[in-house]
C-alpha cells in the first residue's frame, strides 16, 4: 500500500488514488490540479471535459511566465489561461479511477468532493539534442505523482441561537466609544 501526503479525516467516508512517474508535464498540471481541488466530483469532470474542448480555460497563477492571456481566464479573477488536454486527461482518467474506487466502498458519488489533490515533480527523463557545432544539449521531460483523496461532504446543519449567549463582551476602550456615540445622537 502506498503512502499518502494526506489523511482523510473519516476513512470510511473517502476514497484515493494515486499515479506515479505520469508522463505529463509537471507545471500544467499543477495548475490543473489547483483548478479543481475543492470542487464536488461530478462537476471536477465536467469542467476537465470542457477544457479539453476549449470552452474553459486552466487559469494560471503560480507557473504563469510567458503565458498568454484569454477572457475565459476572467471568471477565475486570473489575466492568463490555458488549456492542457493532456493534463485534463490524466486527470480525467484519475478521476475516473477514484470514483469506482468510492463506488466500490459504496459512498454516494453525487456527494463526494476532491479535499485532497497532489501534483509532485517526478524523475527527469534524460534525452538529448543535437545543435551546431558539434554540441549537445539536454532534452529532459518533466513527469509527475499525482495523488487525489475524495470525500463525502458532511450535512452543515445550522447552530441554534441560545439568547444566553448573545451577549457581547467589550473592553473599556469600546464601552466608552459606545457611550461617546450614545451621547452624539
Amino acid at each position: 500500500m502506498a503512502r499518502y501526503a494526506a489523511t482523510p479525516a473519516n476513512e470510511a467516508k473517502s476514497a484515493r488514488c494515486r499515479g506515479a512517474d505520469l508522463r505529463v508535464h509537471f507545471k500544467n498540471t499543477v495548475e490543473a490540479a489547483d483548478a479543481i481541488k475543492g470542487r464536488k466530483l461530478l462537476n471536477a469532470v465536467a469542467y476537465l471535459k470542457d477544457v479539453q474542448e476549449h470552452k474553459q480555460c486552466v487559469p494560471f497563477r503560480r507557473f504563469n511566465r510567458g503565458i498568454g492571456r484569454t477572457a475565459q481566464a476572467k471568471v477565475f479573477r486570473a489575466p492568463s489561461g490555458r488549456w492542457p488536454a493532456k493534463s485534463a486527461k490524466y486527470l480525467l482518467d484519475l478521476l475516473k479511477n477514484v470514483q469506482a474506487n468510492a463506488e466500490a466502498k459504496g459512498l454516494n458519488t453525487e456527494e463526494l468532493v476532491i479535499k485532497h489533490i497532489l501534483v509532485n515533480a517526478a524523475r527527469k527523463n534524460r534525452r538529448r539534442t543535437f545543435r551546431a557545432h558539434g554540441r549537445i544539449n539536454p532534452y529532459m521531460s518533466n513527469p509527475c505523482h499525482i495523488e487525489i483523496i475524495v470525500s463525502e461532504e458532511d450535512k452543515t446543519v445550522e447552530k441554534a441561537v441560545d439568547e444566553r449567549q448573545t451577549v457581547v463582551f467589550q473592553n473599556r476602550k469600546q464601552l466608552a466609544a459606545k457611550r461617546l456615540r450614545a451621547s452624539h445622537k
